[in-house]
């Protein structure tokens, strides 16, 4: 029971999970500065684009949220469908086929059959406790993380429009934040999977400035 919520919590905290979720609350807060206009904008406008990119966000950290729920739920439910079905199939070589079915390809050809039996032998001997369905505590913090990293991403490229009167100076500060943390989001990636953290910064940044483009010129 302690290696599942410790497995449990390293998912939650996952680096690529988290970063995802902070860069799409960012690209959705950045479409709707990018349509602003600095001639006809007003302080009445940018105040109506604020509260409107903070709910935006709040109601797609919301649904994220709950998407992270029902993942949550599909998978634990999954694992112990394939569980109950490897303890009740009595033929070795099915059983193994099922745990090879929920193993990467490649661990799977690398255990081979021995490993694969040697997995399905252990997994027999915790029969008794199958994996339940429902969900916990750490589940709903999972998702309430989720929820913040969504909305919170809204207010640093928010923030110069509150200081700064001048609407063209603000856009520019503003788009200066979101490209700053773009190559941070690329960064942290680049460090979790052992690549070059430049490149990885670099490439985010274009990437994202990429897709912030496309979303507003489909209506996003």
């Amino acid at each position: 029971m302690h290696d599942i919520k410790e497995q449990k919590r390293a998912r939650v905290l996952d680096p690529i999970d988290r970063v995802s979720e902070v860069i799409f609350g960012l690209l959705m807060a950045m479409t709707f500065i990018g349509s602003l206009s600095v001639a006809t904008a007003g302080q009445e406008t940018v105040r109506t684009m604020m509260v409107t990119a903070l709910g935006c966000n709040l109601a797609w950290g919301l649904a994220d949220a709950v998407m992270y729920l029902v993942r949550t739920v599909t998978d634990r439910t999954r694992n112990r469908t394939l569980f109950l079905r490897l303890c009740k199939e009595t033929n070795a070589a099915s059983g193994q086929a099922l745990i090879a079915g929920a193993l990467p390809p490649r661990i799977a050809a690398a255990a081979g059959n021995e490993g694969l039996e040697m997995i399905r032998r252990r997994m027999l001997e915790f029969s008794d406790a199958p994996i339940p369905p429902r969900l916990r505590l750490d589940d709903f913090k999972g998702a309430f993380g989720i929820f913040l990293l969504v909305t919170l991403a809204t207010f640093p490229v928010v923030v110069p429009f509150m200081l700064l009167h001048q609407v063209t100076v603000a856009i520019r500060v503003s788009n200066m934040v979101a490209l700053g943390m773009l190559f941070l989001a690329g960064w942290a990636l680049a460090r979790y999977a052992g690549g070059s953290r430049w490149r990885g910064g670099t490439v985010m940044a274009i990437t994202g400035t990429l897709l912030m483009l496309a979303i507003m010129a489909l209506g996003g």
